[in-house]
């Protein structure tokens, strides 16, 4: 992915809540090509259905995203301050 459209998804991450803002703003660094298009599907979601997802709290997604709600999860885990 080119710069400029890494940027745009970056502005298409930005939510409502911040708490989804920062899982979001940790993905799109690392997001691989081929998971643009599933990021777009998730992003069209409203934001309390998005969270629940990327917290695990919800399965209910299309079974064709589980590669990106997995590295959503994985992303979202709570860090503790002072962890290496």
């Amino acid at each position: 992915m080119d710069r400029v459209s890494r940027e745009r998804l970056k502005w298409k991450c930005r939510r409502g809540r911040l708490e989804l803002d920062l899982v979001l703003e940790r993905i799109v660094p690392i997001l691989e090509d081929e998971d643009v298009s599933a990021l777009n599907a998730l992003l069209d979601l409203p934001d309390d259905d998005l969270w629940d997802i990327a917290v695990g709290r919800s399965d209910e997604y299309d079974p064709q995203l589980s590669r990106i709600v997995k590295r959503l999860r994985a992303t979202s885990v709570p860090r503790r301050f002072g962890a290496a």
